[in-house]
C-alpha cells in the first residue's frame, strides 16, 4: 500500500519557472554549475550547489555551503520568486523529449514506505554523499529535488491524469536543451483523494532516479522524529517530494564505458583473451557501433569497433542481476581481463551516458581513454525485477532522461 500526500508546494510564479528551473545538481560538476549560475542569477543551481556564489576553491561540504543554500533558497521566497500554494495539492509533471512524453504525478511519498520496502532500491548508496544532501536538505530545511519514482501502469490514474492535462497548464516552457515541461494542479478534494485511493492499491513504488535524495530524506526525517518525540507522523518531515510515473511512459538510455588503459595487453591480446566468453566480429559499416540486442556490446579500442556477443555460460537468464548486460560485461571482461575490481572505486573507468552519444566514446578514447564499450540499454522490467528481488543492480547500470528539474516544487518539512 502505497501514501500519497498532497502539500503545499513552493514553485516559481509561472513568469519565471523557465529561469528559475534547473538540472539536477548531481548531472554536473561545481564548474559546470558555476557557468551556468554566472549566466543566470534566478537559477536554481543557486540553492542545489551553493558553493558556485563563493570563490573557487571552496570546500563545498562546508557548514557555509549549506547556509548559504538556505540563504539563497529564502531569499527567493522574501522576492516572491518562489512563492507557497495556499493548500496541499497534487500537481502533474509532463516532460516530452524528441516527441517522447513522461507524465507524472507530483505529491509527497512516506519514509515509512522507503523503510518498510513499499518503495524499493536498486542501488547502494555512499554514505559521503547521502551525508552531503542530509545537510543540504535539513539547513534547508526542505527537499528541493524531486526523487524519481515509478510504479506498474493503472489505467484508472491514467484516465485522471488525462483528464486533468485538458485544463490550462500553470508552466508550460522549453528548457534550452529543446525538452518541454508541462506542469497543471490538481487542487479539487474529490480528485487528490481518489488518486490517493488508488495508490493505495499499489503495492511497489520503484526508485528510478535519486537514491542519495531519497535515503538522505528519510534520515533526515528520521532525525527530525528523534527531536520530536512526541511526533504523530503527520507532520511534514515525515513524507519527502517525488514525482510518480507509469512505468509505460519511462525509457532508459545506455549508460556505456571507458577504460584508461589494457592493462598492459596489446590489442590482438585483450581480443584473444576476450574471445574465452564473446564471439568477437570487426565492424566497418553502421559505425559507431550501437548494440541491437541483450548481451551484445560495443568496443572500441585504436581506432575500430568490434561487435561482441555474450557466449551462452557467461550469464544466468534466471538470475534478475546475472542475467543483465552490465553484470556480463562487469563479471566476464571488465573484471577477470581487464582488471577493473569495483567500478565504483576504480579510477581507471568512466561511465558515459548515453545522452551524450556515441561519438563521445570515440572522442574519449582518440584522446584521454584507451577503449570504450557501448552497452544495450537496461529496462524499466529489469530495473523493476532486481528491485522485486530485493537485490541491487551494477554501478551506472540505468540513464533516464529527460531529467526532472528541480526549482520547480519545493516541499518545506516544517
Amino acid at each position: 500500500m502505497a501514501v500519497l500526500r498532497a502539500f503545499k508546494a513552493i514553485r516559481p510564479t509561472e513568469n519565471l519557472a523557465m529561469k528559475v528551473a534547473a538540472l539536477p545538481y548531481d548531472v554536473m560538476n561545481t564548474e559546470e554549475a558555476r557557468i551556468i549560475g554566472e549566466k543566470n542569477e534566478l537559477s536554481f543551481i543557486h540553492v542545489d550547489k551553493a558553493q558556485i556564489d563563493f570563490e573557487k576553491g571552496i570546500d563545498q561540504y562546508s557548514t557555509k555551503v549549506y547556509e548559504k543554500a538556505r540563504e539563497n533558497l529564502y531569499g527567493m521566497i522574501e522576492k516572491g520568486i518562489l512563492v507557497k500554494d495556499n493548500k496541499k495539492n497534487l500537481y502533474i509533471y509532463r516532460q516530452v523529449m524528441d516527441g517522447r512524453v513522461q507524465t507524472g504525478i507530483v505529491g509527497c511519498t512516506a519514509i515509512d514506505d522507503y523503510i518498510n520496502g513499499v518503495i524499493k532500491k536498486h542501488e547502494f548508496t555512499l554514505a559521503s554523499k547521502e551525508k552531503d544532501r542530509i545537510n543540504h536538505v535539513d539547513y534547508c530545511n526542505s527537499n528541493t529535488g524531486p526523487i524519481f519514482l515509478t510504479y506498474r501502469t493503472n489505467n484508472r490514474i491514467n484516465e485522471i491524469v488525462e483528464k486533468e492535462t485538458e485544463n490550462k497548464p500553470v508552466y508550460d516552457f522549453v528548457s534550452e536543451d529543446g525538452i518541454s515541461h508541462i506542469v497543471w494542479i490538481i487542487d479539487k478534494e474529490e480528485t487528490i483523494e481518489e488518486i490517493q485511493m488508488l495508490f493505495k492499491k499499489i503495492n511497489a513504488l520503484y526508485i528510478a532516479d535519486g537514491h542519495h535524495r531519497a535515503a538522505s530524506a528519510v534520515k533526515v526525517g528520521l532525525k527530525r522524529r528523534a527531536q520530536n518525540p512526541e511526533f504523530t507522523g503527520e507532520e511534514e518531515f515525515n513524507f519527502f517530494l517525488s514525482v510518480l510515473f507509469p512505468d509505460k511512459d519511462l525509457a532508459i538510455m545506455d549508460y556505456n564505458r571507458v577504460i584508461k588503459d589494457l592493462n598492459g595487453m596489446t590489442i590482438g591480446q585483450l581480443v584473444n583473451n576476450i574471445k574465452g566468453n564473446f564471439e568477437v566480429e570487426e565492424v566497418t559499416e553502421e559505425v559507431p557501433y550501437r548494440p541491437q540486442k541483450r548481451h551484445q556490446f560495443g568496443m572500441y579500442v585504436e581506432g575500430k569497433w568490434y561487435k561482441l556477443t555474450a557466449k551462452k555460460g557467461t550469464f544466468n537468464e534466471l538470475d534478475p542481476v546475472l542475467s543483465l548486460d552490465v553484470s556480463i560485461l562487469q563479471n566476464n571482461l571488465l573484471k577477470p581481463i581487464l582488471k577493473i575490481g569495483d567500478p565504483r572505486e576504480d579510477n581507471r573507468i568512466e561511465f558515459i551516458g548515453g545522452i551524450r552519444g556515441l561519438k563521445e566514446l570515440e572522442r574519449r578514447v582518440n584522446t584521454d581513454m584507451k577503449i570504450a564499450f557501448s552497452m544495450y540499454p537496461t529496462t524499466v522490467q529489469d530495473l523493476m525485477g532486481v528491485a522485486d528481488s530485493n537485490n541491487v543492480m551494477p554501478p551506472k547500470s540505468t540513464w533516464f532522461e529527460p531529467k526532472l528539474r528541480s526549482g520547480l516544487f519545493i516541499h518545506e518539512l516544517k
